[in-house]
């Protein structure tokens, strides 16, 4: 018997619901349940074939066991090795180098010291930093964030320097990002899972967390939407991330990656909408399985990326090329999985039109 389990937090609906829809699939030899770990030792397996990680950013603890699970043969999404390396301000290089287009973004040191650290610390540090140059790069207004952060926290929007350092004085010990504002005539977010099956969904950052996803837009042409997969199959594969969401703000037409590091993207029911919700329920549990039947004790099952995968061959990191077998869909539902369950009636709630202004 091959077991998925699924680690989580405080979320209950998502993880729930995949647990559920996996054992109501009944195939032969596969079941699905919430981890439980009793006890962690050295190099010992645990007894799933297949985990999907949905809390270990936030609890240490559940990181260094999902490492040991993945060098004893678990199949952990998303790779927990890469996670721990990944972080925005690297993901925005890649992307460049990629030709995906991102903000003009710049890295600014914390504002205290990092515990156990002095001034001496820093000799290799210029004081003061060329702020001249920095702000002229991003310009105003700006938006501050940190580099490794996620879920809106610690977000600042910024109208001059003064304002800057007025905000930055409050960061403490956060290494933060300086991002020039974008500002969209539309904006999406897009699931993007096992590296090939994606869905594009409107939304409104600036709404309330239950309305963002509920937007009465004009419907956006077939070549927009068409770029947009793209670049989410893209980044996704350089990344190596199995699950995933990757944000876009349109500016003159040009889709402009705003934000892609969010290995547990946000899947409450509450929150994205019975419709979206169906879909990344059937395809998770889909891919689970799918992770799951191809699954070999005792080996390494991780996704890792182009990456990470170029640089360890010693090839060149450019490559126009999508992954081996993707297909790119026109279509704002993109590709659906087998099997997917039909969706409910839409939500009657709908966020009231909004004039971008960002």
């Amino acid at each position: 018997m091959k077991k998925i389990g699924i680690l989580f937090g405080q979320e209950r609906s998502f993880p729930e619901a995949v647990i559920e829809r996996i054992n109501q699939k009944a195939l032969k030899g596969i079941t699905a349940e919430a981890v439980k770990i009793d006890k962690m030792f050295q190099n010992t397996p645990l007894d799933y074939a297949v985990i999907i990680d949905r809390i270990s950013q936030d609890v240490p603890f559940y990181r260094a066991s999902l490492k040991n699970a993945a060098i004893t043969g678990t199949a952990v999404i998303n790779n927990p090795f890469w996670w721990s390396a990944d972080e925005k301000f690297f993901n925005n290089a890649l992307a460049e180098q990629i030709g995906v287009p991102v903000p003009k973004t710049a890295l600014i040191p914390s504002r205290q010291h990092p515990t156990g650290t002095t001034g001496e610390s820093f000799t290799n540090l210029t004081m003061p930093l060329d702020w001249d140059a920095i702000f002229e790069y991003t310009g105003f207004p700006a938006y501050m964030k940190p580099f490794d952060g996620g879920g809106w926290r610690d977000v600042y929007k910024l109208h001059d320097k003064e304002d800057f350092f007025s905000k930055h004085n409050g960061t403490e010990q956060l290494v933060m990002l300086l991002q020039e504002e974008i500002i969209f005539e539309e904006y999406f977010r897009c699931y993007c899972i096992g590296g090939k099956y994606v869905r594009i969904m409107q939304y409104e950052p600036r709404n309330p967390q239950h309305l963002r996803y509920v937007v009465d837009g004009e419907p956006s042409s077939p070549e927009l939407l068409k770029t947009i997969e793209e670049y989410t199959l893209k980044l996704c594969a350089y990344l190596g991330y199995d699950f995933n969401t990757v944000e876009f703000a349109v500016r003159d037409g040009v889709p402009i990656a705003i934000d892609f590091c969010n290995p547990a993207p946000d899947a409450d029911i509450k929150s994205v909408g019975q419709e979206n919700f169906d879909w990344v329920v059937e395809t998770t549990a889909n891919y689970a399985i799918e992770r799951a039947k191809a699954q070999n004790p005792g080996q390494d099952n991780l996704t890792w990326g182009k990456y990470v995968k170029t640089g360890a061959a010693g090839l060149p990191l450019t490559d126009k090329a999508l992954p081996k077998g993707v297909k790119v869909s026109p279509t704002i539902k993109a590709v659906k999985p087998k099997d997917e369950v039909k969706p409910k009636a839409k939500a009657t709630s709908k966020a009231k039109k909004i004039t971008p202004k960002k």
